[in-house]
């Protein structure tokens, strides 16, 4: 969907055109004169209704019509004094990412979404982030985008940041319309796009569990952390822990194939809970932890693989409790990866943003994150790993073959173009650098640099994972056990914030500094 905007309409609003493919194939298009057309259109232009949120939404002048161009969203700091550097955080990401693009903003239309504590009125609402506002339009006048449209969405209303103030705004704010009943839900509808519930309602598919079930899952993940973090961290032993746990993942990708689909995102989220033992999801969620296992359950992203796939990563994030979050980073990587590579790029954003969280250094994150950001094709990616996969097939056969004659690599023979292990990225973090670059791919993924990233870096990660885990079982041996946990229909999920930490850090890699295209 493309919108576009022509200034500043009725002294503080902008015009606006939405483009999308009808039903017969053409055009569709429908202005937004009015701030109350562009408060309705936000959540069509992300497609989710944000909620405690920042949005810089970038125009363009193309021949005196303008279209908007790439969107920014960032969680609102909850103290105060953080709003400075995220106002200068996400004015200039969303100017550099569309500069990178080729398309410099002429100007921004900004948003401030939060609803009100309990006792406190829209109106105030306004008042308190109205400083937050305006270091948003200082931030993005110093980058030469002057703002021409600030709307704070609260209760139900709507207020201008840059109203003249001549009696065109009511202090009470303007009355939002009934959501999908304006002319630019109609045309939304038309072009076939979808708004899907709020940026919650998504993200709790990857939260962690938060009831009487996660007990079980944490005791087996201390249970399989013990027995498999030191086979991992073992040359041969890792070998022997990603085969087995690839095995599994397709074992489990297969009940869920088989299992009949239901309707509604929460009972399919709860049935694919039922469809994991708790003992197989933290045997998966350890080996995960191993880079190139990893990077060898990526492969499963496109096709009749993808959908199992998907699910399956959702369903061990959710599975990642307690002190055993921070390992959500892997299965939350590969959600994000498989839902870019299957054209879902909001759940991509998200999932991606929510792995930084978990690991801000988890590179195979943040490379996709950025290369999702910028609007990158994925299937250069997808190339790369299929060329991976092709190779340790004939390598398997060539093998089979070798061993048939009696020439292994126990009779001293090194297989041709293999390197001595030494240190190198993981196979997924080239493919994401090698995306960038076409030319670069071939030598990204020759032989010999292959056999060194399943070299002892491979198990780089894990170390931490053991230590962390050691810990983890220990703190467990001294909670209380009589303590429960909030329960309800099923395994669910609960948003958790660590206290005393400023919301902009936190929403940094749980809901992301997300730029969109």
């Amino acid at each position: 969907m493309g919108l576009g905007a022509s200034g500043p309409f009725g002294g503080h609003g902008v015009s606006a055109a939405v483009h999308g493919p009808g039903p017969g194939g053409g055009a569709h298009q429908v202005t937004l004169r009015t701030p109350a057309e562009l408060a309705d259109a936000l959540p069509y232009l992300l497609g989710y209704r944000p909620e405690d949120s920042i949005v810089l939404v970038a125009l363009h002048d193309r021949d005196r019509r303008g279209r908007f161009g790439g969107r920014a969203r960032l969680g609102i700091p909850r103290q105060a004094e953080d709003w400075p550097s995220a106002a200068e955080q996400l004015a200039q990401g969303l100017v550099k990412g569309s500069e990178r693009r080729g398309a410099r903003p002429e100007s921004m239309v900004l948003f401030l979404c939060r609803e009100p504590e309990s006792g406190e009125s829209g109106r105030e609402v306004v008042e308190r982030l109205r400083p937050l506002a305006q270091l948003l339009r200082t931030a993005c006048g110093r980058l030469d985008v002057p703002v021409v449209e600030g709307l704070c969405i609260s209760d139900g209303r709507f207020w201008s940041y840059v109203c003249p103030g001549q009696g065109c705004c009511p202090p009470e704010g303007h009355t939002m319309g009934l959501p999908g009943t304006s002319v630019l839900a109609a045309a939304a509808t038309y072009a076939g796009l979808q708004v899907r519930g709020s940026l919650k309602e998504l993200t709790e598919r990857l939260l962690p569990w938060e009831t009487s079930a996660a007990r079980e899952q944490e005791a087996a993940l201390d249970t399989a952390s013990m027995a498999l973090v030191p086979r991992i961290l073992d040359e041969e032993g890792r070998a022997a822990v990603a085969e087995q746990s690839l095995e599994l993942a397709g074992r489990l990708m297969k009940r869920l194939t088989d299992t009949p689909p239901v309707s509604g995102t929460r009972p399919a989220d709860l049935r694919d809970d039922s469809l994991l033992e708790h003992e197989e999801a933290a045997t998966l969620i350890l080996g995960l932890q191993d880079r190139t296992t990893r990077d060898r359950a990526a492969q499963w992203m496109e096709g009749d693989e993808a959908g199992p796939a998907l699910r399956l990563w959702r369903a061990l994030a959710r599975r990642c409790v307690g002190p055993y979050r921070e390992h959500a980073a892997a299965p939350l990587t590969l959600a994000g990866w498989v839902a870019w590579s299957t054209g879902d790029e909001l759940e991509a954003r998200e999932a991606l943003a929510m792995a930084l969280g978990a690991d801000p250094d988890y590179l195979f994150a943040r490379l996709l994150h950025q290369a999702c950001n910028e609007g990158l094709d994925p299937e250069s990616v997808r190339r790369c790993l299929r060329a991976e996969r092709t190779e340790r097939a004939s390598e398997g056969h060539a093998l089979e073959g070798r061993a048939s004659e009696g020439r292994t690599s126990e009779d001293g023979e090194q297989p041709t173009g293999c390197a001595a292990p030494d240190p190198a990225p993981p196979a997924s973090d080239v493919a994401v650098r090698a995306a960038g670059a076409p030319e670069a791919t071939s030598r990204a993924f020759a032989p010999a640099t292959r056999r060194r990233h399943r070299s002892r870096s491979a198990a780089g990660g894990v170390a931490r994972s053991g230590r962390r885990s050691a810990q983890a079982a220990k703190a467990r041996r001294r909670r209380p056990t009589d303590g429960t946990s909030p329960s309800g229909e099923g395994p669910g999920r609960a948003e958790t914030e660590a206290p005393g930490r400023p919301r902009a850090h936190r929403e940094g890699g749980r809901h992301g500094a997300g730029e969109d295209d």
